[in-house]
């Protein structure tokens, strides 16, 4: 049973859910994706809670996390605003299972505290991107480009993003298309925050400053992966000093649906060798 609540930290509500299996079980913050939310991981939590305390973060702007226009959506910010999260729920000691963009969060994390990070899994995640040309930030600011952002995001189709992102198209069901979608549904809040993310996007972490991150880090990867192509785990794994890259056959980008099973098999072993 999930302990669910949301926790403002600086101008900004962060929705959780919390699963406790033991005291003396190790925490992993589990952080999704772009466009996403705590959902994608509604297949990947049951197999962790019995070894370990569970907590899903809804990054900003997504989910049932805060929207405000005030927020600062960089990534760093983002990281910033997670470990605020962190320090409220006591914590001392946690790893980090970053999905997607979740990833690239979870590294910013671990480059302003280490010490807060004992390790961090990487699925599939995001890496290198540069930030958004200076002509769209200019435009971000005019009040219609949240309209031009929901107009862009309906017009590349619920139902081609998916496809997009799993390898196996038999696992699209209506009630990932109601899960994915439904957070859109709400309202223009969502539209103006990313509208709002544009133009607070920065260049992710660039090599010298992943090359400082000594957090052990496993990166997994779907070879099929349309959306963050395996070159970029296979570049990510050889700028993080201390990473291990495992490859997934028959998988796309959405690791934590698509795999499950396996994909905690490998997270399972490697805390046990790094512990």
């Amino acid at each position: 049973m999930a302990i669910k609540g949301i926790e403002t930290v600086g101008n900004i509500d962060i929705y959780f859910e919390q699963y406790r299996s033991n005291s003396s079980h190790q925490t992993i913050i589990l952080l999704h994706g772009f466009l996403s939310s705590s959902f994608s991981y509604r297949k990947l939590i049951p197999y962790l809670t019995s070894d370990f305390n569970i907590i899903t973060v809804d990054l900003p702007p997504f989910g049932q996390s805060g929207k405000t226009y005030r927020y600062t959506y960089s990534f760093e910010n983002i990281a910033r605003s997670i470990i605020e999260l962190i320090e409220a729920k006591g914590l001392q000691s946690i790893c980090l299972i970053g999905h997607s963009m979740g990833g690239q969060i979870a590294l910013q994390l671990a480059n302003i505290r280490p010490d807060l990070v004992q390790r961090i899994v990487l699925l599939c995640s995001s890496g290198y991107l540069p930030s958004f040309p200076r002509k769209m930030k200019a435009l971000s600011y005019l009040p219609f480009f949240s309209l031009g952002v929901r107009h862009y995001l309906a017009k590349s189709g619920l139902e081609k993003n998916l496809k997009k992102v799993v390898y196996n198209q038999e696992l699209i069901d209506d009630a990932m298309r109601q899960g994915y979608l439904q957070p859109f549904t709400e309202g223009r809040q969502i539209f103006r925050a990313l509208g709002r993310m544009v133009r607070d996007k920065r260049v992710d972490l660039l090599k010298e400053d992943l090359q400082k991150i000594h957090t052990p880090c496993l990166l997994i990867w779907g070879r099929e992966d349309k959306v963050v192509p395996l070159k970029i785990g296979k570049r990510l794994a050889s700028d993080l000093p201390n990473a291990n890259l495992v490859i997934l056959n028959d998988t796309g980008h959405l690791l934590p649906e698509e795999k499950p099973a396996e994909v905690t098999s490998y997270i399972k072993n490697f805390f046990i060798e790094k512990s």
